[in-house]
């Protein structure tokens, strides 16, 4: 499980506000209010009008995961389902887990009912359901670390025998070889540092909403719909379930849980190899990789640093290795605030996403210089970083 925080020190007994005890009633009109969206009878019409279907998908996924979350925090809290204060942790009260679930049940109603179905498609619910399965039994009693790295092979395996692949090199067999290697790599990289960044309130739930916006973004301005209708799918949930995680006058109500961040990290994964970005191969590798800049610094950084004190020896140590040495962590130290941490990081993923989406349409001399600021940008946060980690 991941560790998560708080940006106050309340007791056991605290409920927050009014977020805290949601009223049952109010769920159920959302989620009623959900399913009619769903099921009405004129949604083929008004979903012909361009753009009508994003909204209908952002809505709709919104709708029931804000109705939808409070039932899992009642239910969580019902059978024992918490995230306990523990000394690697900086939450101080029992907070229910399974906050993924709401998210899911929205996103995957959302696209199911929008009959986004193709080959690929299907392999990246597939895959995804496979790693909310797990997650969801992590979150009741812990799951080993080999279960759950077989678990996203399989995931990633799914996805990739649809043809979701990275298309780097050229078409020849070892071409197609690396291809699948680095697919692999950056499916299970982004699913295992959105896990990581699932240790303050609201900032694994935040980054996913910054980094599917701009997919969106990038979506709507090369024309590529299905990667813009999942990407209003996760903006919709998550921001459905943000309220109950990130909470401006007391700690979240409810945590992702490894169920929630795998699933964000490996739909949104998925989603990045699955968009067409440009003929440029600068562009290509540039753009996504400035759009989940925040991910790769994270993971590059703690990869190097753990393996180089020894406390990672292999695969399998990797994914079990549970720190406070985050990009998060060492910010909230240097800031002396978890939510001006959490803020910083969000303003640092909005930044590079601005600059991966300037990409698109940018002419070699200004994609250079692009990438240059992002390297200086990379430079001063690594700088903070340090000082931080000191």
């Amino acid at each position: 499980m991941t560790p998560s925080a708080s940006f106050t020190e309340p007791g056991p007994s605290d409920t927050g506000g009014p977020l805290g005890r949601f009223p049952l009633w109010a769920s159920v009109a959302l989620l009623t209010l959900g399913a009619v969206l769903l099921v009405f009878p004129g949604r083929s019409t008004w979903q012909s009008v361009y753009g009508a279907r994003w909204a209908h998908i952002l809505l709709v996924s919104g709708l029931i995961a804000f109705g939808l979350t409070p039932v899992v925090i009642r239910a969580a809290r019902a059978v024992g389902v918490l995230d306990m204060p523990a000394a690697r942790k900086v939450h101080s009260a029992p907070t229910p887990l399974l906050g993924g679930l709401a998210i899911y049940v929205a996103f995957t109603l959302a696209i199911l009912a929008n009959s986004i179905l193709d080959r690929q498609v299907v392999a990246i619910l597939l895959g995804a359901t496979l790693l909310v399965l797990v997650g969801v039994v992590d979150d009741i009693a812990d799951v080993p670390a080999i279960v759950k790295m077989l678990a996203q092979f399989v995931a990633a395996g799914t996805v990739i025998a649809s043809g979701v692949v990275l298309t780097l090199f050229p078409q020849a067999w070892f071409g197609d070889a690396i291809d699948i290697c680095l697919t692999i790599v950056w499916l299970l990289g982004i699913t295992n540092a959105m896990n990581f960044f699932d240790g303050m309130d609201g900032l694994a739930t935040g980054l996913s909403i910054i980094t599917a916006s701009f997919l969106g973004l990038f979506a709507f301005l090369t024309s590529q719909p299905i990667l813009g209708w999942f990407a209003s799918a996760i903006v919709g949930s998550c921001a459905g379930f943000l309220p109950f995680n990130f909470r401006r006058k007391a700690p979240a109500a409810i945590f992702l849980g490894d169920a929630g961040s795998t699933f964000l990290g490996f739909v949104l994964a998925a989603l990045a190899v699955k968009g067409e970005w440009a003929e440029n191969s600068l562009v290509d590798i540039a753009a996504p990789v400035l759009i989940f800049w925040v991910f790769i610094y994270d993971m590059t950084h703690i990869t190097v640093a753990r393996i180089a004190n020894g406390k990672v020896r292999s695969f399998r140590d990797w994914i079990a290795y549970v720190g406070r040495d985050h990009l998060h962590h060492r910010l909230a130290s240097l800031l002396g605030s978890n939510r001006n941490a959490v803020l910083l990081v969000f303003s640092l993923s909005i930044c590079m996403g601005l600059s991966g989406i300037a990409l698109v349409h940018a002419r070699a001399l200004e994609a250079s210089l692009l990438i240059l600021q992002a390297v200086f940008v990379a430079f001063i946060i690594a700088v903070l970083e340090h000082a931080g980690g000191r």
